[in-house]
C-alpha cells in the first residue's frame, strides 16, 4: 500500500524522492505518530511535499490510495487499516453514538456492511433514498450522502452536514495552490517575495541584538548597538495593457497590482494600450489629455530597475511590426522598436500574460512579442510568475 502511494505521488508529478520515501518509512518504524488516518496524513504530507504547489496533487493522491476518493472500484476497505479508523471514532463519538453503532455488531461489522453496499451498488441493488437505512440525503444509512449517521462514510456529497463523518472523501483545502491555477493577491505576494535583494539603509532605528551582545561581552557593560531597518532595495518598472481584450483580465491585474504595491516599495507603474508606443499615461480616465513621453520615462529611472510587462499581447501582429499599426493613433515608429530600446536600456525584463498558456500557438501577435522579448514571456499562474521573478533575479 505504501509503495503504491510513492508511485502514485510519483504519476501525479509530485516530486519526492526514495530518500523521502525512505524517511517516511523510517518514521513510521520507530512509531513517531500514533496509527490514526489524520496523523500519518500530516506525517506524510512533512516528509513528502516541499513545495505548497503540491499540497492539492499530494491531497488528491492520498485521498484515494488511502480513502479511495476517485478510484472506489479499485480499492478494498482492507486497504485501509481498520484499526486506524476505529481509533480515530472513538475521538470523535459521544458514549450515545458508540452505543448505537455496538447495537449494529460494532465496527467491523459497519465495514463489512459497507463493502456489502458498495457490491449491490455496482449490480443496481442499492437502497433507495428514503426512511430506515436509506443511503440517500433523507435516510440514516452510515453510508452515502446528505443523510444522518453517528459513524457515517460519506461518499460523493461535497461538504459535511453534521461534522460525524469519519472518512471525508472529498476534501481538498489547497486546490488554489496548484502551480497550473490562476493567481489570487495571496499567492501573487508569495511568488514575488523571490525577487528580493535586502539592504540596510536609513536611521539606525532597530536593535543589533547580537552586536549588542558582543560588545556588552568584551566591554563588560551594557554596551547597545543599534542597526538600520533592512529594507528590499530591488526596483520595479511596470507597463500595465489596459483597454480592448485586457477588460476581461481586470481583476488579475488588480490583484497583481495590489501585491506588488505591498512587496515593492520602490515601484513606479504606466498604461499603454496593446503595444508600447512613444507615449504612455498614468491616469486612464485621461489617457487622451495627459499622456507621458515614453523616452522620457527611459530616461528618467536608471538601467538597474527590473521592468514587467503586464498585457495579453493579443492584436495584430502588424500593431507590432509596422509604423502606423495602432488602432488608436497614427504611431511614427512601430511598437517593436519602443521593445527593442526598453530592452536595451533594462538589462532585466519580462512579460506576463493572463492569458493561459496552452492558448498563445493561436495567436500570431503572442509569438512575434516573445521573440522580441527573447522568449521572456510568462503565463499568470504560480509558476510562471515563480519562473518570472527567478528571470528578474539573475
Amino acid at each position: 500500500m505504501f509503495m503504491r502511494f510513492f508511485t502514485e505521488l510519483r504519476e501525479a508529478k509530485v516530486p519526492v524522492t526514495l530518500k523521502e520515501y525512505l524517511m517516511l518509512m523510517e518514521a513510521l518504524d520507530k512509531v513517531v505518530i500514533e496509527r490514526t488516518v489524520d496523523e500519518f496524513y500530516y506525517l506524510s504530507r512533512s516528509a513528502l511535499v516541499k513545495d505548497e504547489k503540491n499540497l492539492d496533487r499530494f491531497d488528491q493522491v492520498f485521498s484515494h490510495v488511502f480513502k479511495g476518493l476517485e478510484k472506489v472500484d479499485g480499492i478494498g476497505v482492507s486497504d485501509i487499516p481498520a484499526e486506524w479508523l476505529k481509533k480515530l471514532s472513538d475521538q470523535f463519538l459521544t458514549d450515545e453514538e458508540k452505543a448505537q453503532i455496538e447495537a449494529m455488531g460494532g465496527f467491523e461489522a459497519l465495514m463489512e456492511e459497507l463493502a456489502k453496499r458498495m457490491k449491490d451498488a455496482k449490480e443496481g441493488k442499492g437502497e433507495g433514498d428514503e426512511g430506515k437505512g436509506g443511503m440517500g440525503p433523507k435516510g440514516d444509512s452510515p453510508f452515502g450522502a446528505n443523510g444522518y449517521h453517528p459513524e457515517g462514510v460519506r461518499i460523493g456529497q461535497d461538504k459535511g452536514r453534521h461534522g460525524k463523518a469519519i472518512k471525508v472523501w472529498d476534501k481538498r483545502e489547497y486546490k488554489n495552490l496548484d502551480d497550473s491555477v490562476e493567481l489570487g493577491t495571496r499567492n501573487i505576494k508569495v511568488a514575488l517575495r523571490r525577487l528580493r535583494r535586502w539592504v540596510r539603509e536609513g536611521a539606525q532605528e532597530e536593535l543589533d541584538m547580537n552586536a549588542t551582545i558582543r560588545g556588552t561581552a568584551e566591554k563588560g557593560y551594557l554596551d547597545i548597538n543599534m542597526r538600520a531597518e533592512r529594507r528590499n532595495k530591488i526596483s520595479v518598472l511596470i507597463f500595465f495593457d489596459i483597454g480592448g481584450s485586457m477588460d476581461s483580465h481586470i481583476k488579475v491585474c488588480e490583484e497583481l497590482f495590489s501585491a506588488a504595491r505591498s512587496e515593492f516599495k520602490n515601484m513606479e507603474f504606466y498604461y499603454f494600450h496593446n503595444c508600447l508606443y512613444e507615449s504612455v499615461w498614468k491616469d486612464n480616465r485621461r489617457r487622451h489629455a495627459e499622456k507621458l513621453n515614453t523616452w522620457d520615462i527611459l530616461h528618467k529611472y536608471s538601467h538597474d530597475y527590473k521592468v514587467i510587462f503586464v498585457g495579453d499581447a493579443t492584436m495584430s501582429p502588424y500593431e507590432i511590426t509596422y509604423p502606423g499599426g495602432s488602432v488608436e493613433h497614427w504611431n511614427e515608429e512601430a511598437g517593436a522598436v519602443w521593445i527593442d530600446r526598453v530592452a536595451g536600456i533594462y538589462e532585466n525584463m519580462i512579460w506576463l500574460n493572463p492569458t493561459a498558456e496552452r492558448h498563445w500557438d493561436y495567436t500570431p501577435s503572442i509569438e512575434v512579442m516573445k521573440q522580441l522579448l527573447g522568449d521572456r514571456m510568462y503565463p499568470l499562474t504560480i509558476e510562471g510568475l515563480d519562473k518570472a521573478m527567478r528571470e528578474l533575479s539573475r
